[in-house]
């Protein structure tokens, strides 16, 4: 496959960067590479319909592409989305998954439309989503998944051929994006929904964070859901149901008492 023009956003210094820059795999393999911001992307229309692609790629770029772009493309305009679509269209799909509790998830590569996420799907892959597993583990897995799907994929495409299926929308929901404070832990909620939000959100992502002794503290990593009868001594139990909802530290451990009755050993806090 011949590799005409690569385009990528430049980083953002507020960001914490644990990706490999592309611009670098260009420079290394020789590929034609430019840093485009969303308000040039048309200027690139000209340029791209005299290259006359067969196909418009899209691998986790930030930006919506105008249509006039993905017009471009004499065979489709695809994207690389990470869910199993129609499930979780829009942003932060691994995250989001890993929130709400979800044992599945995977990449789909489909057709760009106007709309996101909304064209008909070309190949998907599932993977599993561990109950101990992080955002990370799994955007991992779910990247090696993205792999699979071109892999499997591309001796049909090189021959123009283009599988594809509807993408049933009303089987599935659209998720907007995450900010650092949806991070803000809500005590009131069971101890498997905050267990959940901590690890969709564990580093590199923002993290969950409370508030202990007047200040914030983020928390990184927790056990699973826990009796306090069971985890803690008769005493310790009474010392954490008494001081009620919320985060406090126990003889030297940190728990968090949750609107179920269950807690959470919380590990790895850090003060700020």
């Amino acid at each position: 496959m011949q590799i005409d023009l690569v385009i990528t956003h430049a980083d953002d210094p507020n960001e914490t960067i644990w990706f490999s820059s592309v611009q670098k795999l260009c420079e290394q393999r020789g590929l034609p590479c430019r840093i485009v911001q969303q308000s040039a992307l048309l200027n690139l229309v000209s340029e791209i319909k005299a290259i006359a692609p067969d196909y418009l790629f899209s691998f986790y770029y930030r930006f919506m592409l105008p249509t006039e772009l993905l017009e471009t493309a004499t065979i489709a305009a695809l994207n690389m989305h990470g869910s199993l679509l129609p499930k979780y269209r829009g942003r932060a799909p691994v995250n989001w998954a890993v929130v709400n509790g979800e044992t599945e998830t995977g990449a789909t590569l489909h057709v760009m439309e106007a709309k996101p996420d909304a064209g008909d799907i070309v190949g998907q892959v599932a993977v599993s989503i561990e109950i101990h597993e992080t955002a990370k583990e799994v955007f991992d897995k779910v990247s090696q998944a993205a792999k699979q799907v071109m892999e499997k994929l591309l001796p049909q495409l090189m021959q123009g051929k283009l599988p594809r299926r509807p993408n049933p929308l009303t089987e599935g929901s659209y998720f907007g994006g995450r900010k650092p404070e949806d991070g803000r832990i809500d005590w009131t909620k069971s101890a498997m929904s905050i267990y959940n939000l901590i690890r969709a959100v564990a580093p590199p992502y923002p993290g969950a964070f409370t508030e202990l002794s007047g200040g914030k503290v983020i928390l990184t990593k927790s056990s699973l859901p826990l009796d306090p009868g069971v985890a803690l001594s008769p005493s310790q139990a009474a010392i954490l149901k008494k001081s009620g909802l919320g985060m406090h530290l126990v003889d030297n451990r940190y728990f968090g008492l949750c609107g179920d009755g269950k807690a959470l050993e919380v590990f790895l806090a850090q003060e700020h």
